[in-house]
């Protein structure tokens, strides 16, 4: 199974910027929809963003449009979640997921352990 380890979670302030990484353990990446969900303390996993495996597609939370762009470098196995503006709402645990099910994907098959992402008012 595609093994996902995300980084670039840290504290930042309102407003500011993260750009989150997601590096995959082999070249299977480069063939799937890839994405990221979030989970905030005592609320359920939602959905943020996916992209198709070309990177041809995307696809946005309402939460998110606009401020979120994901993308993906399948030369180098690895998927990104640049984040601007970003607003208290926005602190969660990050996980990237690939092998979608469905689009937009409401699950993935493989999961990243994920990163943690708080942001100060």
């Amino acid at each position: 199974q595609l093994q996902l380890r995300e980084s670039g979670g840290r504290l930042v302030l309102a407003g500011g910027s993260l750009r989150l990484s997601c590096a995959a353990s082999d070249h299977t990446f480069s063939g799937v929809a890839t994405g990221w969900f979030r989970q905030a303390p005592g609320k359920a996993r939602e959905f943020v963003a996916a992209i198709t495996w070309s990177g041809h597609d995307q696809y946005y939370a309402d939460a998110v449009k606009g401020r979120f762009t994901i993308s993906r470098d399948n030369a180098k196995d690895t998927g990104y979640l640049q984040m601007n503006d970003l607003k208290p709402e926005d602190t969660a645990i990050y996980y990237c997921g690939a092998d979608g099910v469905g689009w937009p994907p409401t699950d993935f098959e493989s999961w990243g352990q994920g990163t943690q992402v708080t942001v100060s008012p």
